[in-house]
């Protein structure tokens, strides 16, 4: 299931730090995942884990579905590069994780439509609130966009770390969503994202959402 070359996200079990580490796949030999050491994502740092720390952990693969699975530190080695050496429970063991579990924050981020068959013109906006899974977009209330309509969009995403990450997103509008005023909501599933590319989503979702709990707004 798991594939070398792969983003793994690791974060401690016991922990309510909500920190989390980027690493990738490096070599497979059985059960013991060869991963680089793994980076901060909020500092930007490598972190040295030690033997025996029980994680959890989150990828993505090429079709975009995402799995979790337990495991922990089983060593280090040095081989073409130094390298963390994980536990993995097998493929009976992961956890699909669900379109619906993913977090869905109320948050404004810009974003460029465009239409994949050339149904409309192009158009900026910005959400109402976005997940790695979708996103509801604000749209005037004369548009053009209908359900089943597939659509691209750009989203310019203000990570954590002061950096923009400028991701696209295929999608299809799976209802329109009547509002006060001049502005109607526009829902957007999205499909055929890469891995990397929701990992980041992912991420920025965490972020907003870690944000908003320490400013103690509703989540």
């Amino acid at each position: 299931m798991i594939k070398i070359g792969e983003n793994i996200i690791l974060e401690h079990k016991y922990s309510d730090s909500y920190e989390q580490y980027k690493c990738k796949l490096v070599e497979r030999k059985g059960n013991d995942l060869y991963i680089d050491y793994p980076v901060n994502l909020n500092t930007n740092r490598t972190v040295f884990l030690l033997e025996g720390t029980p994680l959890k952990a989150n990828f993505v693969t090429e079709s975009g579905a995402s799995y979790l699975f337990q495991t922990e530190v089983k060593g280090r080695v040095k081989l073409n590069i130094p390298m963390v050496i994980l536990s993995y429970p097998g493929n009976d063991h992961l956890i699909k994780v669900q379109r619906r579990q993913y977090v869905r924050v109320e948050t404004s981020v810009d974003v460029a439509v465009h239409s994949e068959k050339g149904e409309f013109a192009p158009f900026t906006t910005v959400t109402d609130d976005i997940s790695a899974g979708g996103a509801a977009l604000l749209i005037d209330k004369k548009s053009s966009l209908k359900p089943d309509m597939v659509v691209e969009c750009w989203f310019v995403l203000p990570m954590q770390n002061g950096e923009y990450e400028y991701r696209k997103f295929r999608g299809k509008i799976v209802r329109i969503i009547e509002g006060q005023g001049h502005m109607n909501k526009a829902s957007v599933q999205f499909f055929d994202s890469s891995g990397t590319d929701r990992q980041v989503l992912l991420r920025f979702c965490f972020e907003r959402q870690l944000e908003m709990k320490k400013k103690g707004l509703p989540v």
